[in-house]
């Protein structure tokens, strides 16, 4: 019999910690290799953590709700033969010296300090912390109340990363002293006389229904929020004649399905429009950290989709600009069918540049949706309508009935002006009316 130590795996280039929301296997159930043993979230995505080898589970090291680091052990699983990580027996191991049990002590009680700070409540707070200096004072040990005696030089007094960087800079050059810690009287004294925001008061009466919000919920809300307080959102509305696409798509769907077994949606060619129009104005791929501009190399499509919670997840399609119409619409389909099963892995929503969402799915003609941070722009696509529309020729105009649609440009106005950001959603209308409805697929 060996052990077998099951760790959190690597899960995209951003994610550091997941949170366990549920075990599948209880301990002395028989695992498969590949089988799902628990089930994780992070900040971006639901996942699964299969087991990598046959054995049975002898050991949970976390329970449900724990935050678990990438690389820490989650369990340990009994194998047949030679194991590939070898957990040493409790009974096997030498009594430890008084010297190794005060440095235990000592390590024991940086842990459980820590662990008081990654437990912070900042809801107690009057201002807003970003997650980024969150985790900055998490991984540097700064506490809820210093952070709360930080000077902020971000929007409404909130704290940047400059701000705690600059902080820890001088705490380190200098003595630490020591915070003389309060009465609970003088506190709670304190606290209350603390300006506090105004906030509208909600009734509620008996026959009202009150509904928790969702892990998922409450992230989306947050990530909104924090996007309508970072960037100076403007819109450029265009209308689209996409009459030579409605045919085309009509004409080739069936034999398409036929062929590759999986439907032909819109969706890949209007993907391929945004990614032409990208290389063409390259200013739309970027990023802003503080005062300097990110400007992306590679071209990587965010794709809305809805959940079956009716929550949204953006999937994403890299280097979009070089996938053909049939490639595109393959991504596209896989992406979108995975996100429905709730069987996107993080990598599939990490590294997006621009995003792109259809508000025309739920009857929308247009709206004017929020950039999904850090990106700096956002298409919205509405529905597509037959209408009534004057027709011109050179035997002189006349009315016609045509396929429309009107796109939606959302964008941040602190880094592309009106000018870059309507003409590049013209670009995208321009590859729309004139795609060629000879086009092979």
């Amino acid at each position: 019999m060996a052990k077998f130590e099951l760790k959190l795996p690597k899960m995209g280039e951003s994610v550091a910690e997941a949170t366990i929301t549920n075990w599948l296997k209880e301990v002395g159930d028989t695992i498969d290799a590949d089988e799902p043993v628990l089930e994780i979230a992070t900040d971006k995505v639901d996942s699964e953590v299969p087991s990598e080898v046959d054995g049975v589970l002898v050991e949970k090291l976390f329970n449900a709700d724990d935050v678990v680091q990438v690389g820490q052990t989650i369990a340990i699983i009994e194998t047949q033969g030679e194991g590939a990580a070898e957990v040493t027996p409790v009974a096997d191991q030498q009594v430890p010296s008084p010297e190794i049990e005060e440095a235990v002590a000592q390590a024991e009680g940086r842990v459980e300090e820590a662990k008081a700070i990654s437990s912070a409540d900042y809801s107690d707070s009057n201002r807003f912390y970003s997650p980024l200096v969150k985790n900055i004072a998490k991984e540097e040990g700064i506490s809820f109340e210093e952070l709360e005696q930080l000077e902020g030089t971000g929007k409404e007094g909130r704290v940047t990363k400059n701000d705690i960087l600059g902080y820890l800079e001088n705490r380190s050059a200098q003595p630490q002293k020591q915070a003389q810690p309060q009465p609970q009287a003088q506190q709670s004294a304190a606290k209350q006389s603390a300006p506090q925001p105004a906030k509208t008061p909600v009734s509620v009466n008996g026959e009202d229904e009150i509904i928790e919000m969702s892990r998922m919920g409450k992230m989306i809300a947050h990530h909104m929020v924090e996007s309508t307080q970072t960037s100076a959102h403007v819109q450029s509305f265009i209308e689209v004649d996409v009459t030579n696409i409605w045919n085309w798509r009509k004409k080739n769907k069936d034999a398409f399905e036929k062929r590759e077994g999986e439907k032909l949606t819109f969706t890949p060619i209007f993907m391929e429009a945004v990614a032409k129009a990208i290389k063409d104005f390259p200013m739309i791929n970027i990023s802003v950290d503080g005062d300097k501009i990110i400007k992306r190399k590679n071209i990587n499509l965010g794709m809305a989709a809805a959940l079956p919670d009716g929550n949204l997840i953006v999937p994403v399609i890299k280097n979009a600009d070089q996938l053909n119409l049939v490639g595109m619409a393959k991504k596209v389909n896989d992406l979108a069918n995975r996100a429905r099963m709730n069987k996107l892995k993080p990598d599939d929503i990490q590294g997006g540049t621009y995003t792109v969402t259809n508000v025309g799915t739920f009857g929308s003609i247009m709206g004017t949706p929020i950039i999904n941070q850090p990106q700096v722009a956002i298409l919205a696509l509405g529905a597509i309508r037959k209408v009534p529309a004057v027709i011109e020729t050179p035997d002189g105009d006349f009315i016609g009935i045509r396929y429309k649609m009107f796109l939606s440009h959302s964008y941040d106005h602190r880094v592309v002006n009106g000018a870059l950001g309507g003409q590049f959603v013209q670009r995208v209308a321009q590859y729309l009316e004139k795609f060629d409805p000879k086009t092979d697929i």
